[in-house]
Formats: C-alpha cells, sequence, structure tokens
C-alpha cells in the first residue's frame, strides 16, 4: 500500500470515529427515536406498559352523564391509565365504530355505556376474538352470551324504581282517591329506561288507586322532557304525579307545569332519579318531592376494574354502586357538599 493509501485510511478512520461519536451524544440527548428505534404508544419512560382504555360514552345529554364523563376522564388521569374517550352522541352507530376503532388500535381493554341494550353480540365478538376485554358501565345490554364482557359496573335500576314506586305507595296509603300518574320515560330501548318502568309499575300494582294514564319517551333530556309535559297537560285536565326517569327530565317537566299557571310540587307532584344538583335543588326548594339517586361517579371503580383485568385478576360479574334516595330536608344537607 502507498503511503498515500495509508494517510487515507488513517483520515478515514478518524471521521468514522467523530460519526460514531456524534451519533452516540445524539442518542443520549435526543433519545431512542434519534437512533432509528420507536417506542411503543403504551410504553412509559421506565419500560413499562401503560395501561389503554378505550370508552365509548353514550354523549352529554344529561347533567348525570356530564359528571359521568368527568369522573372517567379524572380517573384515569389519576390512575395513570391512557383513554381514548370516545362520545357516541346517543346514536348506537357511533359507538360501535368507536369500538371497531378501538380493536383496530389493540388497546388493552375496551368499556362502554350502551346508549340501548340489543345489538351488541357482534361488535363485542369481534373485540372478544382480538383478545380484548370489555366492561360494560352504567347500562346493561341484552345478550344470552355473558362471556362477551368481564363485568357490569353501575346502578340497579329496578330498584330505582322500586324506591320511587314505594315513596308513592307509602305517601298514599290513607288516600281514597285514585292518584293519575304521568311517566317521562328514558330513552326508548335503554336499560334504565325499561328498569325504572318495570320497578315502578310492580310496585305501584299492590294499590289499585294508583294509575299511570300516560307515558311518553322524553330521551333523558329537560328540552325533551318539558315538551313531553306540554302534551300531557294538553290531553289529560287532571294529573296528579309525574314520574320522570331522571332529573333534567323532571326539570323540563317543572317549566311546563309552570307555564301551565300550575305549581310543581304542590298541584302535581313529581318524583325524578339521578340526584343531580339541579334535581336536588328543585327538591329542596319544593318543586320536586322525591329523588332517588343514581351515582354517576363511577370513574374510581372503573378504573380499578381495569388494572385488575389486565393483571389477570378475577373481578365480579356485577358490580352495583350503593346508592340512597331523598325527600326534602336530606337533599338540603347534601346540597352544599353535592359533587355534580
Amino acid at each position: 500500500m502507498s503511503t498515500g493509501d495509508e494517510m487515507a485510511k488513517a483520515t478515514g478512520t478518524r471521521r468514522f470515529r467523530r460519526a460514531g461519536l456524534a451519533g452516540l451524544l445524539a442518542c443520549a440527548l435526543l433519545g431512542p427515536a434519534a437512533c432509528g428505534t420507536k417506542q411503543s404508544p403504551g410504553a412509559e419512560a421506565g419500560g413499562a406498559k401503560r395501561i389503554t382504555l378505550g370508552f365509548a360514552q353514550v354523549g352529554s345529554e344529561s347533567a348525570w352523564r356530564v359528571a359521568n364523563t368527568k369522573s372517567i376522564k379524572d380517573s384515569a388521569a389519576a390512575a395513570g391509565i391512557t383513554l381514548d374517550f370516545q362520545d357516541g352522541k346517543q346514536r348506537q352507530e357511533n359507538q360501535i365504530a368507536a369500538i371497531r376503532r378501538f380493536i383496530a388500535e389493540k388497546v388493552d381493554v375496551i368499556a362502554f355505556s350502551p346508549v340501548v341494550s340489543s345489538g351488541w353480540d357482534e361488535v363485542l365478538q369481534e373485540a372478544k376474538d382480538a383478545k380484548i376485554p370489555v366492561i360494560v358501565t352504567d347500562r346493561a345490554i341484552d345478550t344470552t352470551d355473558t362471556s362477551l364482557y368481564r363485568t357490569l359496573l353501575g346502578s340497579d335500576f329496578v330498584a330505582e324504581g322500586r324506591k320511587a314506586g314505594q315513596w308513592l305507595v307509602d305517601r298514599d296509603r290513607a288516600g281514597a282517591k285514585p292518584v293519575r300518574i304521568v311517566q317521562i320515560e328514558g330513552t326508548t330501548g335503554s336499560a334504565p329506561a325499561n328498569d325504572r318502568r318495570d320497578g315502578f309499575a310492580e310496585t305501584i300494582r299492590s294499590d289499585p288507586r294508583l294509575k299511570v294514564i300516560d307515558s311518553r319517551d322524553g330521551d333523558f333530556t329537560k328540552a325533551k322532557g318539558e315538551q313531553v309535559m306540554k302534551g300531557f297537560l294538553a290531553r289529560h285536565p287532571k294529573i296528579d304525579v309525574v314520574y320522570a326517569h331522571n332529573d333534567d327530565e323532571g326539570l323540563g317537566a317543572i317549566d311546563a307545569i309552570e307555564a301551565a299557571g300550575k305549581r310543581p310540587g304542590r298541584d302535581i307532584s313529581i318524583i325524578t332519579v339521578d340526584g343531580t344538583r339541579g334535581g336536588l335543588t328543585a327538591l329542596a326548594g319544593g318543586k320536586i318531592n322525591f329523588v332517588v339517586e343514581c351515582n354517576p361517579l363511577l370513574g374510581p371503580q372503573l378504573m380499578d376494574a381495569v388494572k385488575k383485568v389486565v393483571a389477570g385478576q378475577t373481578i365480579p360479574d356485577r358490580v352495583v354502586t350503593d346508592e340512597t334516595a331523598f325527600d326534602q330536608a336530606k337533599a338540603k344537607a347534601v346540597l352544599s357538599g353535592r359533587q355534580y
């Protein structure tokens, strides 16, 4: 080899070493991406995999649902769980599309609150085939294959309807006159609407004076509750009681009753379900007579269930939230500390 060749080789070796040192420095300063390696989306800095939860919500149709969403988002952040949150805008097809996207993205767990109870088997079978566990929250689904989901976390809607009916039975036990009831139902086909209707009907059946004279879908919204109540008042010259499947519908009914020149809570008694700040405020003020609680703050329990499922632990098939009911005195006592 000539002297010129030896000098060129030595120069090249020095350049290679400098380039190598520069590359190592870039890796140290910029991280793995500068060295051509990609960190997985669910990985944390320490190498531990961060749990990813895909959640398909019903929508934002009521104060209860807004509080439920906030609880889920806040609890996921506190638990260190990555949340992919999708608002279904009260349409089942939107929720199904969201669940299919969660499957394609290979999230660790899928959870959803179903807008209606039926029609979920196909998409949940897809999740099962992909080995992604599913948790149903708030509302039950109608399926014969309970292996499609790990647990149902939420309220006992039938029990809520029974509490509403029992208050009315107890209040009017000594009365002799017929009690004419109108019912503002939740979204047609949803579990809370079905179950709150059935639990109420089952309980008031014990007193033949208590009669539901009309029942319509209020879609769990204040606007629709007001609209439905206006229709009731136009069709029925005498109404004694309104049973609304949630507070928002009951608040809408108040507006309609007042617009008709009647006094809500006095001329027409009102029973609602939820226990939101708005509902309890109306109860404390005497415009609603009785409120059955349905607790929306399910986030901490959901994140606990997610972690247990990912860890391979056994969880109960059904987790029921603890709830109460409110008369006027109890509403006044809890209002200042109400979170939703």
